[in-house]
């Protein structure tokens, strides 16, 4: 059974973007990159709202996840576009639903091969808890720890971004 959550995604995508606002004044060419699906399309938002300069990039982790050949490949499967030197630069890591943390794992597993950041600031809309990998986010909009294990919360869009719980 699907379930339209009652969350304004845009207002917590708001929200976050006031968390981000001192790295971005601290650092202020960090490279934001988004992770498909939902991470990019957030990405691309908070890229806006906090009026960054340096190219905004987006990852398609699915040939770095753990498993892969349990669950084959996605249709619709994108290159990933990391345009910006990621050389020792600030990345700002957007994921949609921190759960297990090995989406997390295997977007950093495939920044690695672009090169060696300074650091890795992980933004996730949602925390849901359930981890398996000792993963943590420094900037998280809603956390919904009590979610059922059988249970997925998935965002949907891109326009309007909605989340829902399956």
């Amino acid at each position: 059974m699907t379930e339209q959550l009652d969350i304004n995604v845009e207002t917590e995508l708001s929200k976050l973007a006031e968390q981000l606002r001192d790295l971005v004044q601290t650092d202020p060419e960090p490279v934001m990159v988004g992770i498909h699906t939902g991470g990019a399309w957030l990405a691309e938002r908070l890229h806006k709202l906090l009026d960054l300069k340096t190219e905004l990039c987006t990852l398609n982790i699915s040939f770095y996840r753990d498993d892969f050949s349990r669950r084959g490949l996605h249709p619709h499967v994108g290159p990933s576009d990391i345009s910006a030197d990621i050389e020792n630069r600030c990345i700002i890591l957007v994921d949609d639903v921190l759960h297990t943390g090995r989406t997390v794992r295997a977007a950093m597993n495939e920044l690695f091969d672009y090169g060696r950041p300074a650091g890795i600031k992980l933004v996730a809309l949602v925390d849901r808890g359930g981890r398996e990998l000792p993963v943590a986010a420094d900037y998280v909009g809603i956390s919904m720890q009590d979610v059922s294990a059988d249970k997925q919360i998935k965002l949907l869009g891109p326009d309007p971004l909605r989340l829902e719980q399956q």
